[in-house]
């Protein structure tokens, strides 16, 4: 038998993309704004990167002093989200491959 081949069949190996660079997924806000909440993710996430819920609430902070309240962020793995937002204030990103950050203002 051939190397990777276990039982007559051979091993399929799993191909995992990840991202080094934010990967916005969905955003409504207007190019500015997202760019600004960008890096301030990115400042967040990189300085919490042990603790999800310190990068949340850093991120919040940061964009109720900059935006105006009242922001929600959801920093977190493998979540799923059905939400009410005003209009140009959602931003849904990916950073660091797996770490997904979703924000918006009610």
């Amino acid at each position: 038998m051939a190397e990777g081949e276990i039982g007559g069949e051979k091993k399929e190996t799993e191909k995992r993309i990840v991202h080094t660079y934010p990967l916005v997924r969905n955003s409504d806000m207007n190019e500015e704004m997202r760019t600004e909440s960008v890096e301030i993710v990115v400042t967040a996430c990189e300085k919490h990167s042990a603790n999800n819920e310190m990068a949340a609430r850093m991120i919040k902070e940061q964009m109720d002093k900059k935006f105006g309240p009242p922001f929600h962020v959801v920093v977190g793995e493998g979540f799923g989200f059905e939400i009410t937002y005003e209009c140009k204030s959602l931003l849904y990103m990916y950073f660091a491959g797996t770490l997904a950050i979703c924000m918006w203002k009610a």
